[in-house]
């Protein structure tokens, strides 16, 4: 579904502030696959979303999405094939729209513009029905401005836009980072639920070891840069934190590098 070839970034080449942010990175996402990406800070995580998501644009290599390129395709253009759901909760609604107004924009995503009447009645029972799924409360209340609701109500709301078409790829980009541990918890639990029903193809960043753990079918972890782990299958279902740092610090060479990452 995605194919990442060769990706190399670097911010202010020339200058005294100089960072090569990806080198040369390879990464193949399975169609339906569930991965998470972990790593310090300055690892490239983000980077490599934002690569993908088209916000940043890469010096060199390719991006490859269900068989189009998409390397060159600025980031509205990408719109239609992806989904995403950003660490800052105010990012991924429009505060000053209703619930229900934030819905009709999803569902009309990659869509072409009419004239007609914004919300149909059979529109708003079925945000009704996929409201009720977050289990929140928020089915009752369609026309509250989406800017009153809190942190945890706007990154489920942020969800369920980013899934309503069914994208070819969904990027959780450290989604619970500014939650509480029990709002987190709750995000988390929806995000799994999601993907599942949907069996979307989907690259989670985070920085949470049990969380990279606990989640998906594949982790993939960076360094400088690069991807230096990819566990897949029964062997990252085994998988500890003191595991996961023991085999960080024998491919990165560096127990600073461990602790950097535990810490973060």
């Amino acid at each position: 579904m995605l194919e990442v070839k060769g990706i190399c970034k670097t911010f202010f080449p020339g200058t005294v502030n100089e960072k090569t942010a990806l080198q040369s990175v390879d990464l193949t996402l399975r169609d339906g696959d569930f991965v998470t990406v972990i790593g310090g800070n300055g690892a490239g995580k983000s980077t490599l979303l934002n690569v993908v998501a088209g916000t940043l644009t890469a010096d060199s290599g390719s991006v490859i999405l269900d068989g189009r390129d998409i390397t060159r395709l600025p980031e509205h253009r990408r719109a239609p094939y992806l989904g995403r759901v950003f660490q800052d909760p105010m990012m991924g609604t429009a505060p000053n729209m209703m619930i229900e107004e934030n819905l009709a924009l999803a569902a009309r995503r990659g869509r072409r513009r009419t004239l007609r009447w914004g919300i149909s009645r059979a529109e708003r029972e079925l945000y009704r029905q996929l409201l009720r799924q977050l289990d929140l409360g928020l089915e009752d209340r369609l026309t509250a401005r989406a800017g009153l609701l809190s942190g945890g109500q706007r990154q489920a709301l942020t969800l369920l836009m980013a899934s309503m078409q069914q994208p070819k790829l969904l990027l959780l980009d450290e989604h619970t980072a500014a939650l509480d541990p029990r709002t987190a918890a709750k995000v988390l639990e929806l995000s799994d639920r999601i993907v599942s029903e949907h069996q979307l193809t989907t690259m989670m960043v985070t920085h949470n070891m049990k969380d990279a753990i606990a989640h998906g079918n594949r982790l993939i972890m960076m360094h400088d840069g690069r991807v230096v782990l990819d566990i897949s299958g029964e062997e990252k279902s085994r998988l500890t934190v003191p595991d996961l740092l023991t085999l960080f610090n024998r491919v990165s060479g560096s127990e600073e590098s461990s602790d950097k990452l535990l810490l973060s």
